[in-house]
């Protein structure tokens, strides 16, 4: 029994299938149940060919659903009392089957047939729609180039969405997570940053949220996104995509190393270390090894170039969150070009879908405007953010870095206290307020302190 791609009389032809597979399985459900769970794992009603092969599948997991036993009997009723028995050809369709099916046994190679033959209708659905969309002259190629990787992304990935979800479905998915929060009281629903006050206030990094982290330039949020990369990479042991448009990866790794092995980053750029100092980087390099952080370094690129990497990677990785250095160096479309404006708005939207799409975190630097620094307080605000407002619009959460020493260094008495601030100025979920971290400049790293003020 394998799937079958044939011609018809008009000399079409038919896309894959294999109705006899279809109805062995319905078959072998009927008569046992047992193999239901392994089937639904693997099926949906779209995954049959024939429309009342659909309906009569959906009927099981109704029944399935409802904790019925499924046979004959509870089939043919819940089928009337759908008002579907005459659909799929009466009760006599189901006594068909269950007397077609060869081997109950067999169920789950039955299964595999129908989803390879799915597969490649979908395949065959996604290709149409790709080519139909290459023919219109007006379609931008890199859109384009994007729209065909997701759709075929979404076929190997198997991903079977629908464009709604009954409230039923809500509610159930709500009480698991929220009993399971229960059991696990302080438990974060997110990914943890490493910055403890910071989770506190976030629960973590949540999925699908666009989180915006702002300054002005010398505040240190390369730095601060370079420790979020491997604190959560190492901490939730979830891949790390970072796009490093400023920055060349190897000089982020040589930071990381620093930060890891606690050698001074100069000493280790200019080669003057101690046979200690040495083997501490050594013993670096080998806990690095194992962490899951991909470092893209392409100086520029456009949002359609930057969500297809992302895509990607997550096709090859388990990648967990995306972390983009930063936001005002990506471009967008060809259509915005001379709208600085307009082009800022369709990056920090893109950046959300792409969140949305992947189910992931996705953090971007953003820089701040010059009125910063000509104000008599010098602390960022929403209003602060360069060039759009749609970005404090798409995004979940907004931070910003604040070195309030960095305003006194002229001041007679100076001495820098090496803290931070981080203003949680906007948060989708939650509290704002702000958070003090130490920073340390020679191993460029964040640190939490004690204290959390409001």
């Amino acid at each position: 029994m394998e799937e079958k791609t044939r011609s018809n009389k008009e000399g079409g032809r038919i896309p894959p299938q294999d109705i006899e597979a279809e109805k062995s399985l319905l078959g072998a459900i009927i008569i046992s149940n047992d193999v239901l769970p392994e089937v639904l794992t693997i099926l949906r009603p779209r995954d049959f060919y024939e429309r009342r092969h659909q309906i009569i599948f959906q009927t099981i997991i109704d029944l399935y659903d409802q904790h019925k036993p499924v046979d004959l009997l509870t089939l043919t009723a819940e089928l009337r009392k759908k008002k579907q028995l005459k659909e799929i050809g009466d009760a006599l369709y189901l006594t068909e089957l269950s007397n077609f099916v060869p081997a109950s046994a067999h169920a789950k190679a039955y299964a595999d047939i129908i989803e390879k033959a799915s597969v490649r209708r979908r395949l065959i659905h996604a290709g149409t729609e790709i080519a139909n969309k290459a023919f219109e002259e007006d379609a931008d190629a890199d859109a384009l180039i994007g729209e065909a990787e997701r759709e075929l992304f979404e076929v190997s990935d198997k991903i079977i969405k629908s464009d709604y979800v009954s409230m039923d479905e809500l509610l159930a998915d709500a009480f698991d997570r929220i009993e399971e929060l229960h059991k696990n009281k302080g438990a974060l629903r997110g990914l943890k940053t490493g910055f403890r006050d910071l989770d506190k206030k976030t629960a973590g990094f949540q999925k699908g949220d666009l989180i915006i982290v702002g300054a002005r330039p010398a505040m240190g949020k390369t730095t601060f996104a370079q420790n979020l990369a491997y604190n959560i990479a190492s901490i939730n042991r979830k891949g790390v995509l970072f796009f490093s448009m400023e920055m060349a990866s190897g000089e982020i790794v040589d930071r990381m190393i620093s930060d890891i092995s606690g050698v001074d980053n100069w000493k280790m750029r200019t080669g003057n270390l101690t046979d200690e100092e040495f083997q501490k980087i050594g013993d670096a390099l080998a806990e690095m090894d194992e962490i899951p952080i991909y470092i893209d370094d392409t100086s520029s690129m456009t949002i359609v170039e930057l969500r297809n990497k992302a895509r990607r990677a997550m096709h090859d990785h388990d990648i967990g969150i995306v972390i983009v250095d930063y936001l005002q160096l990506i471009t967008g479309s060809d259509r915005y070009k001379g709208n600085r404006v307009q082009e800022v708005s369709e990056v920090s939207r893109g950046l959300k879908i792409l969140a949305r799409e992947l189910g992931i975190p996705v953090v971007a630097l953003a820089q701040l405007s010059r009125n910063v620094a000509g104000r008599d307080n010098p602390r960022p605000i929403l209003s602060d953010l360069r060039d759009s407002g749609s970005i404090e619009q798409d995004a979940d959460l907004v931070m910003f870095l604040h070195r309030p020493d960095y305003y006194k260094q002229n001041e007679d008495g100076y001495e820098d206290t090496h803290i931070t601030e981080l203003l949680v100025a906007k948060h989708r979920h939650g509290a704002v307020g702000k958070i003090e971290l130490y920073f340390h400049p020679e191993l460029l790293r964040f640190m939490s302190l004690d204290t959390t003020r409001e």
